[in-house]
């Protein structure tokens, strides 16, 4: 292990890779999705071999159909089928330091292919996003800067001066103008509303896990080493849960626009509702039966 690896946030081997690949003369593939796939990969629960993440079946599905749409937002002029791209690259140089067979290369390579190409098709799906997806796209949609951390903050806050119901209609727009695929028949409301801040805990919760969980998979190797603790690992627990809550909203960042996920939660918390179990209890409460099922 050296000290890139002991720190919090995964430390890809992304450059090693694109290195590679254009050592093998193969067609580029885009950095930024593949430092994506390999961090996730890494944060998941999959094994890790020499900072490489472990391909299975499991691991691509996990990856392309249930976690990559929680995270992600390609910026208007990015192939959203790259992240499936990324996967096959992972598995041919897997297959080149022989830690798979043929067969298996040959299966995980169809595998990533169609599950990218779902994957793609899931990233455009409203009853799918979280809130920092969802301002990324209005963000993009509005022509604002998203590299300026200043215009973004400007923009949410004139944002927040709507109306609610000014609001929704914002989000209903993303369809309209091609941005998102339509919703269902419910369109934009209370309900809508509630799912994306329900989904954007969870996943945001997903995502401190994983970094947790890779924080004491360098312990246990540290232990066994007898080497001493990194600071972030050497503190008492509450810390290590704060720093793991600050490093997600800095990977949520990376993955839609830089600094918007924090921004979202420390300044304009209005804007991207967060319900606990009371506010999902009175909202169910008032909605009859069948609507629920």
């Amino acid at each position: 292990m050296n000290d890139e690896d002991l720190r919090l946030a995964p430390r890809t081997r992304a450059a090693d890779l694109l290195a590679w690949a254009a050592g093998q003369d193969r067609p580029p593939v885009a950095e930024e999705p593949l430092r994506t796939v390999l961090a996730l990969l890494e944060l998941g629960d999959g094994r890790m071999h020499d900072g490489w993440p472990e391909l299975t079946s499991n691991a691509v599905e996990h990856l392309l159909y249930e976690r990559l749409h929680l995270y992600v937002q390609p910026a208007p002029e990015a192939d959203p089928l790259a992240y499936g791209d990324a996967v096959r690259l992972l598995v041919d140089h897997q297959r080149a330091t022989k830690r798979l067979n043929a067969k298996r290369q040959e299966r995980l390579h169809a595998e990533a292919e169609w599950q990218g190409e779902v994957a793609a098709g899931l990233l455009r799906r409203a009853d799918l996003v979280t809130w920092p997806r969802l301002y990324a796209l209005l963000l993009h949609a509005h022509g604002v800067d998203v590299s300026d951390e200043v215009a973004v903050r400007d923009w949410l806050a004139a944002f927040a001066e709507l109306g609610e119901e000014e609001r929704l209609a914002a989000f209903e727009a993303l369809a309209e103008a091609g941005w998102l695929d339509e919703p269902d028949e419910r369109g934009w409301g209370p309900a809508r509303v509630l799912s994306v801040g329900m989904a954007t805990d969870g996943a945001r919760r997903l995502l401190e896990h994983g970094l947790m969980r890779r924080s004491y998979r360098n312990l246990a190797e540290l232990t066994a080493l007898g080497r001493p603790m990194p600071e972030e690992l050497a503190g008492d627990f509450g810390g290590l849960e704060d720093a793991a809550a600050r490093t997600a909203l800095e990977l949520f960042g990376e993955w839609t626009v830089p600094g918007l996920a924090r921004l979202l939660v420390e300044e304009f918390p209005e804007l991207a509702p967060e319900p606990g179990p009371e506010e999902i209890d009175a909202y169910l409460a008032q909605v009859p039966a069948e609507q629920q099922e």
